[in-house]
């Protein structure tokens, strides 16, 4: 039977009679196709690669390589075109809350991301570098290091990925901001209110000082890397003219405080040459800004919620809906997916990315069926507006629980649909991690993954931004559960949580970290499972009290089993976590569970 490559090409025919194993491999440069675009051909004649550029060879050999494997490929011959819809494709990996990989978790990383045809690897960083003057930032983050940095480069440039620096500047600067050198540069230094919680402070004052301490911080971990292009975050500044800015942005409004500001923070690397990524949420809520950005600038439009989910959510008016609206969400944007601000960047004339989310944040067990929603969204909207770059970014909120393995399908089905969406839209995300990437001849722990990735749909509560699983186990006040799943919606999602348990033990995945990702897993389940019964526990008194209410509204005999069930589920977090990750953060990421046992605690002692 012929082979599909991975990713499928946009070309592919095949006719009898194919070419020797051995058969010479003739290769020819043609300047004349598309960039990183590649043509191959194999047959009785022999095997011939006509290719535009580096990256265009690389793909086709890989191609060729996959063939190969096939049992017909002596007897089989291929005509394959193929090239990238998006130039730049490229995976944001999250270090900064909380797990800071180790080296070997990178180099997988690297495998998988080459594999799915990814040209580019950012690490998003905070806090988790070791900056030469800032060691009581980062002392007990086990943080990359220069050294790190320039053997993770080498790596990615023998992959052919470029490896592009990452650090936030604005917004998402709590973990400087907290210690007391620092706090002077807070927009809040008293911090501010959000959802009717109070936050820490984590803004930036956008003044002349802060700009020139946040380039130094780029500059320490852009030197170590051979990439001209950089990511300066600068998102969600939340205090932004509630601070000690209140008076500049009433005089000149938030957009011009704003990107005056970022304009600072891009000018001294434009003018190096170098093209700067920046996040576009604020900026694409200002046209009266889209005439103003610098050559070599680029914003990244961000939206991790799929137009299907965001349509049940928000055309329903929901409570769900509602709690978003109060953190200041925009729900008419949000309901328009990538298109609305898409649209008023292409109709600027100015160059933009997409950037999807892997859904694997505020999880635990990933939401595969948001993923590809909004990855799809992302790379249609992308191709209707001549759009270069495709990030795919997998985050992680509340101390990043997720396994790394429940990233893999979203990464190759980004991958994928960022090289050719059409004809990659229906990829059997399943066989291609049990064929590619987990190796596994009993071609279970793909299912695995894909069936654990819609447990949130199956729970019957749409949320944004998060499964019921995770709010379970990590309840925030200011994003509550707006309703508990149904009896029969428990039920059923225990039952495939326990199908999934068996299939784990029976799978059998060859991959040199195969080992590891059923641990993993299994780890995963039982922590589901817990939320599970949390959950039950919450719903048996709502009948009680007419409301959703708080772990600390279940009965004492519940919650002291509860609690007896977290001290192994602790332990066996940690060593999972060790198995991929650095210690430095694994106790802030394990303290995320406080509040629940906190809840817990309370209830046994009613």
């Amino acid at each position: 039977m012929p082979v599909t490559p991975f990713p499928a090409p946009r070309s592919l025919t095949t006719a009898p009679g194919g070419a020797a194993l051995d058969a010479p491999v003739h290769v020819t440069a043609d300047p004349d196709l598309p960039l990183q675009g590649y043509r191959l051909r194999t047959g009785p004649e022999g095997v011939t690669v006509d290719h535009r550029d580096a990256l265009g060879l690389r793909y086709a050999l890989r191609t060729l390589d996959q063939l190969r494997a096939g049992h017909d490929y002596t007897a089989t011959g291929y005509d394959i075109s193929d090239h990238p819809d998006f130039p730049v494709r490229g995976f944001l990996l999250d270090i900064s809350r909380d797990r800071v990989p180790t080296r070997r978790t990178l180099a997988r990383w690297i495998e998988i991301l080459a594999l799915a045809r990814f040209t580019q690897l950012e690490l998003y960083g905070e806090h988790t570098y070791a900056f030469r003057d800032h060691r009581d930032v980062w002392q007990d983050a086990s943080p990359l290091t220069a050294d790190d940095l320039r053997w993770l480069d080498a790596r990615c440039a023998a992959a052919g990925i470029e490896l592009v620096a990452n650090q936030n500047t604005f917004g998402h600067m709590e973990r400087f901001l907290r210690h007391p050198r620092h706090a002077h540069r807070a927009e809040n230094p008293e911090g501010f209110e959000r959802g009717g919680v109070h936050r820490p402070p984590s803004t930036l004052e956008p003044t002349d000082d802060n700009a020139a301490f946040a380039t130094a911080l780029v500059a320490e971990a852009a030197r170590e890397v051979r990439s001209r292009r950089l990511n300066i975050g600068a998102d969600e500044p939340f205090e932004l003219g509630r601070g000690r800015s209140a008076e500049r942005v009433a005089e000149q409004g938030v957009g011009e405080v704003y990107f005056s500001f970022v304009t600072r923070l891009m000018a001294p690397w434009l003018e190096a040459g170098y093209t700067v990524e920046f996040w576009a949420d604020v900026f694409a809520e200002h046209p009266e800004l889209m005439d103003r950005v610098p050559p070599g600038a680029v914003p990244v439009v961000w939206q991790y919620d799929g137009p299907r989910l965001l349509s049940e959510v928000i055309d329903g008016d929901t409570p769900e809906a509602r709690t978003w609206q109060r953190l200041g969400a925009d729900l008419d944007n949000l309901r328009e997916g990538f298109r609305s601000r898409g649209k008023l960047l292409s109709e600027a004339g100015v160059p933009f990315w997409v950037a999807p989310g892997a859904s694997n944040w505020n999880s635990l067990l990933g939401r595969i069926d948001n993923a590809v929603d909004n990855m799809l969204d992302a790379a249609e909207t992308g191709r209707e507006n001549a759009a270069q770059g495709f990030l795919l970014t997998s985050w992680g909120d509340h101390g990043h629980w997720d396994a790394p393995s429940v990233a893999y399908g979203p990464v190759v089905f980004g991958g994928a649909v960022s090289w050719s969406l059409e004809a990659n839209r229906d990829l059997d995300i399943a066989a291609v991690l049990d064929d590619h990437v987990l190796l596994d001849e009993a071609r279970l722990t793909g299912g695995v993954l894909m069936r654990l990735g819609r447990v949130h749909r199956d729970l019957g509560v749409p949320l944004l931004n998060g499964s019921p699983i995770a709010r379970a186990l990590f309840p925030d006040p200011a994003v509550p559960l707006p309703a508990l799943p149904a009896p029969e919606a428990l039920d059923r999602v225990a039952a495939t949580l326990a199908a999934c348990r068996d299939d784990l033990t029976a799978a059998d995945p060859a991959a040199a970290d195969g080992d590891v990702v059923r641990r993993e897993l299994h780890h995963a389940v039982a922590l589901a499972q817990f939320a599970l019964d949390v959950l039950r526990a919450r719903a048996a008194v709502t009948a009680d009290v007419g409301s959703v209410p708080d772990a600390d509204a279940i009965d004492p005999a519940t919650a002291r089993r509860l609690l007896r069930r977290i001290e192994p589920l602790l332990a066996e977090q940690r060593a999972c976590w060790l198995l991929r990750s650095r210690p430095g953060g694994l106790d802030d990421s394990i303290r995320e569970l406080d509040r629940l046992r906190h809840q817990l605690t309370a209830a046994a002692h009613a």
